[in-house]
């Protein structure tokens, strides 16, 4: 990347959690398919046949590395957003939908008939808070929440939660887009009763998504996109159709082939790979970007829990007196530095997060918070550049001011 000083300098993409690069696995995935691309399902030339094979296997795939049970079923769709919709299209009528507002506001917003809890400041907070919402619910339930925050990257206790929910006949559906790129995501050892995340934070940025679980509330809905796929008999009169069952219910249309195919092959990958090495490596880079960022004078780090809890390669910071925006900008310009600056689309959470940095960072208008994220490819040297750029740019009078 060239500088604006012109320098030249290697990129250090740290945005991992918006969207992570493409590792090999998945281009070489596509770029085998793409001599054969083809229609998906019922053409009968040999480029249809190779292309339903292998949107077919990217299935099986998705399904193993999310370890899916019998009567579990993966729908592909277009992200995390579109899987979560689908879910809240597909409730029974009457369920209750039970979501903490320090969630992504994909898992936020769709639900009906919410009864929304305040983020709590521990794990057994979220714990107990769940299960005192549950005794006052009646009919069905579902708790949607998320595997890992996407702005503070702490680790949610989803296994107790789900253990609660179940107790009391709720289901529950993970938000998992920031857990699945850092830690193996199996239905049945988190307790999930629904898996959503997307491909484009999974090193496979083709445009594809799942959302993974129980069938039978899928199967009861009406697709979620009417229309060819989604259809197995349409009549001559308005009204008389049967609707196709499985995955293919709520895939009207042409699917994204390549999106699907290329997330099963990181899907494949990772399944290959040895996670507790990667997960090893991650914590290391986690700790050596969190000592250097408590180094640096006037930033400050945020979280929604108190005290060590587990945590994902994310982290985010409060600038008192600085817009992140003008931060995150001026650490890409002059230091090769890609991050985040904003609300992340959570912004209950951040509006507390900032709020509780001190008063001091409230007077003096700070704008949002700044994230750091990173992930596979990610170098000790990309942290420390970052760490000494922040340093640099938060010491200089109006480096990072606002206006």
């Amino acid at each position: 990347m060239r500088l604006g000083t012109g320098e030249t300098v290697r990129f250090a993409h740290l945005d991992h959690a918006a969207s992570a690069p493409c590792v090999r696995a998945a281009a070489d995935a596509v770029q085998g398919l793409l001599p054969w691309y083809g229609s998906v399902h019922r053409g009968a030339g040999i480029r249809s046949q190779t292309s339903t094979l292998e949107y077919e296997r990217a299935r099986d795939l998705v399904a193993a590395f999310v370890g899916a049970r019998t009567g579990d079923t993966v729908v592909f769709t277009r992200n995390t957003t579109d899987a979560l919709n689908l879910l809240a299209r597909a409730l029974p009528p009457g369920t209750t939908t039970i979501v903490f507002d320090g969630e992504h506001h994909a898992n936020l917003l769709p639900w009906p008939r919410q009864h929304r809890l305040p983020c709590p400041d521990s794990p057994d907070a979220a714990v107990a808070a769940l299960e005192e919402a549950l005794r006052t619910v009646r009919g069905p339930a579902l708790l949607a929440v998320t595997g890992a925050s996407n702005v503070t990257g702490e680790v949610w206790p989803v296994r107790r939660l789900a253990d609660v929910a179940h107790a009391y006949g709720a289901r529950v559906v993970v938000d998992a887009a920031q857990l699945a790129p850092h830690s193996p995501v199996d239905l049945t050892a988190l307790g999930a009763d629904y898996l959503a995340f997307s491909g484009h934070k999974l090193y496979a940025p083709f445009g594809a998504g799942v959302l993974a679980g129980r069938c039978d509330w899928l199967d009861a809905a009406p697709p979620y996109l009417a229309g060819g796929g989604a259809s197995a008999v349409v009549g001559d009169r308005p009204g008389e159709v049967t609707w196709a069952e499985g995955a293919a219910r709520h895939e009207g249309g042409t699917p994204n082939l390549l999106g699907a195919v290329a997330l099963g092959a990181v899907c494949a990958a990772l399944g290959r790979a040895d996670r507790a090495a990667l997960h090893e490596r991650e914590q290391s880079l986690l700790t050596r970007l969190r000592d250097g960022l408590a180094r640096v004078p006037g930033a400050v780090e945020v979280g929604a829990f108190g005290g060590a809890v587990p945590r994902v390669g994310i982290v985010s910071l409060a600038l008192p007196g600085h817009d992140t925006a003008v931060v995150a900008a001026r650490l890409a310009d002059r230091y090769g530095v890609g991050v985040r600056a904003g609300q992340f689309c959570a912004h209950p959470l951040t509006r507390r997060l900032t709020a509780s940095a001190g008063a001091a960072a409230c007077e003096a208008g700070a704008i949002g918070l700044l994230r750091v994220s990173f992930g596979l490819g990610t170098r000790d040297d990309d942290i420390d550049r970052l760490v000494h750029a922040l340093g640099e740019l938060l010491s200089r009078p109006g480096a990072g001011s606002q206006g």
